[in-house]
């Protein structure tokens, strides 16, 4: 039995963006991937757009905590997602490296979340469901 790919989503504060990706692969993907985040400065909390239009999907991301993406997350990671341009991650990932270019909503309410939020659906249903 081989386990599912691991996708990693990358992002600088691991509460936005790479929180979004994870959650929306889960949603979209069910069990067929293992979708994982982390962040360079992780923040304090989820953001709290983010949680709200991911909660508008059925799915409660309120209780996940942000956290510092590790060497050992790299080479773990099948895909590894980077939500931003230009990151520079603490070592080289094994898999495979994918650049992805979103704005930062840290200071977004959910009203303009939700175009993010489908933008990332839309990507992320092009590179790991429409094969």
């Amino acid at each position: 039995m081989t386990s599912n790919p691991t996708v990693l989503f990358i992002c600088q504060h691991n509460a936005g963006r790479s929180q979004l990706a994870a959650a929306l692969l889960e949603h979209l993907a069910g069990d067929r991937f293992t979708a994982t985040s982390a962040g360079l400065s992780p923040a304090e909390e989820v953001n709290p757009a983010v949680a709200a239009t991911v909660a508008e999907l059925g799915m409660d991301i309120t209780d996940r905590v942000p956290r510092e993406v590790t060497a050992s997350d790299l080479e773990s990671a099948d895909v590894v997602v980077l939500m931003k341009p230009g990151l520079a991650l603490p070592s080289t990932p094994r898999g495979k490296v994918l650049d992805w270019t979103f704005p930062n909503p840290e200071t977004w309410d959910a009203d303009a979340v939700r175009p993010l939020r489908e933008a990332v659906s839309d990507k992320i249903t092009a590179a790991f469901l429409a094969r």
